[in-house]
């Protein structure tokens, strides 16, 4: 009977098996269409070509004034504006707007040279062919996104190392960028061990097993932005063993074995995954339940994960250890925990009483815990979100939070 595991808390594991691996990304790099790159991990950083918006655009529908000729007025002392023209949606300005005129425009239409402000239809009144009442003053800049208010040309606008979602895809595409470099699945081999073991389609025979292990876990690879390789079902046979490990050590990234982690004689996973090369096995067992038996080691530029067979503890021990080396060996950064978070806001959000708002929010790591940074932007600015972590819903009976107060933060 072999010595047992010597036991490490499994942060310190962790942390000590992740300092082992290199320090760049072990993947290569690959060329994929914008549209294909959803939870892809970019592998170069992106800079504006050209702004964004590329022209001045309406935010309502109304009329772009000149923000000064509209100062003072009121439902029962308009403004009137000449109406000089309409901006057709999809179409350049062509006209200018002078002193004491008006257009009409649309939302997400250009505003015409010369506005600097554009009306609600609201608070407007045609009430001549070529005239229209304004019923209420309006700020210079009022419901008009400049161009390159979301973004101008040379902003690094997302770096290397990020896992795209939605709200990049868009944004990518928003500036004509339609193909990105990004990093290859890291390849994780998957081998299942155990004379008993059979595949899960078989019928098993009084004494054998199903091996759900290969697939769960392939699952959670997928999950985690790895490309599984499942190198079948092995018997408790050390050369035969060591073949299979040697092999999926050439051709992968990572290379977890399940079962044969335990104390037991016939348990040869340590030993095997010991003669890969160096650093070789770090870690032989953990002060946790489920998972007491796990193996982690490094082997040149692959980590080497050797799990329990039981499938509970194989699950939990997988996501704690295969899922951030995945991260790590395919160059994606740290990201924001998934699931609601808990934080601190660093700023006040203002909101109207009477109606559901949601407020984008960058998330930040602090000794007190997480931090909520608000992130206030025009709703079809779509680097706001790009720029956020998540979402704060502010209910319809709260008139906005104050900096300091606790929120619940749901991760994009």
């Amino acid at each position: 009977m072999p010595e047992f595991l010597r036991l490490v808390p499994p942060k310190e594991a962790l942390a000590r098996w992740l300092r082992a691996f290199p320090a760049e990304p072990t993947v290569g790099r690959e060329l994929v269409p914008t549209t294909e790159a959803l939870d892809r991990v970019l592998a170069e950083p992106i800079t504006a070509p050209q702004p964004l918006p590329s022209f001045a655009r309406a935010n309502v529908d109304g009329y772009a004034v000149r923000a000064e000729d509209t100062y003072g007025a009121s439902a029962s002392l308009p403004a009137y504006l000449k109406l000089k023209g309409e901006v057709p949606m999809g179409e350049v300005a062509v006209g200018n707007v002078d002193r004491g005129q008006a257009y009409l425009v649309h939302t997400g239409g250009m505003v015409p040279q010369g506005a600097d402000a554009v009306v609600m239809l609201e608070d407007t009144q045609a009430v001549r062919q070529h005239e229209v009442e304004i019923h209420r003053p309006a700020a210079p800049g009022q419901n008009v996104i400049a161009a390159g208010e979301d973004v101008v040309p040379g902003e690094r606008i997302l770096e290397a190392g990020i896992r795209l979602r939605p709200q990049e895809i868009g944004g990518l595409l928003a500036l004509g960028i339609t193909r990105v470099s990004v990093y290859e699945r890291p390849k994780v081999s998957i081998l299942s061990t155990g004379d008993e073991v059979v595949p899960a389609e078989t019928d098993p025979s009084p004494g054998q097993v199903r091996d759900i292990n290969s697939h769960t876990l392939a699952a959670l690879v997928r999950r985690a932005g790895g490309d599984p390789l499942l190198g079948g079902i092995l018997p408790d046979h050390f050369e035969t063993l060591e073949k299979a490990v040697r092999a999926a050590h050439a051709s992968s990234h990572i290379v977890v074995v399940t079962a044969g982690s335990s104390a037991s004689a016939r348990d040869m996973t340590a030993r095997v995954l010991s003669l890969l090369g160096e650093p070789g096995v770090l870690i032989h067992g953990l002060s946790i339940k489920p998972g007491k038996p796990t193996i982690l080691g490094v082997a040149g530029r692959v980590p080497l994960v050797g799990l329990p067979g039981n499938p509970v503890s194989a699950l939990v021990i997988a996501g704690l250890t295969i899922v951030p080396a995945i991260a790590r060996v395919g160059g994606a950064k740290a990201a924001v925990p998934a699931g609601r978070v808990r934080a601190r806001l660093t700023g006040n959000v203002p909101s109207e009483a009477g109606r559901d708002d949601y407020i984008p929010v960058r998330l930040e790591a602090s000794p007190e815990g997480w931090l909520a940074e608000p992130v206030f932007g025009k709703s079809n600015l779509i680097f706001t979100l790009v720029r956020a972590d998540g979402m704060v819903h502010i209910p319809p009976d709260v008139t906005g939070l104050a900096a300091g107060e606790s929120v619940d933060v749901e991760p994009f």
